[in-house]
């Protein structure tokens, strides 16, 4: 689990800076629970928020970095398109005991799981995502964040 000092996420922080990574951690009052309410806070395209989900498949938990435009996902197609079964989302308990994060704010990065990421958020400079706290985002580069987590396909 991230420790926290001063409000920041420690891990996270020390991390990214250790790995020379251009980014910003946002702070707001209240968390942001959908991609729309990301783009109006951030005054953004839908698509540069970046939430990561947590599924299940034959090959075990697979985190799944998608564009916040991509809309519904469909389970099937997605295997096809990586190879393996996926067999949908895991429950927001689980979430939590896989990942030690509350749905909603999962970190892009510190998850420890094998990703899935959204090839359209490399379309953009930065990108807003999960950094473990509700009420922090992280801004960064999708090909920083690629050197950063173990992607085992792109979509």
């Amino acid at each position: 689990m991230i420790k926290v000092w001063g409000g920041i996420m420690e891990g996270l922080v020390l991390l990214l800076n250790k790995e020379n990574i251009d980014y910003e951690i946002i702070k707001h009052k209240r968390p942001i629970h959908t991609a729309e309410q990301g783009a109006d806070y951030f005054g953004i395209e839908v698509g540069q928020t970046a939430p990561t989900l947590i599924l299940s498949s034959d090959k075990g938990f697979i985190a799944l970095i998608v564009a916040g435009d991509r809309g519904k996902i469909d389970f099937k197609e997605l295997g096809e398109k990586v190879g393996f079964q996926i067999k949908g989302l895991v429950k927001p308990k689980e979430v939590e005991k896989i990942t030690g994060f509350k749905v909603g704010a999962v970190s892009m990065i510190e998850h420890n799981l094998p990703c899935i990421i959204d090839s359209h958020l490399f379309d953009y400079d930065y990108i807003y995502g999960g950094t473990g706290s509700e009420n922090h985002t992280l801004k960064i580069n999708a090909k920083n964040l690629k050197k950063l987590i173990n992607v085992i396909s792109e979509v």
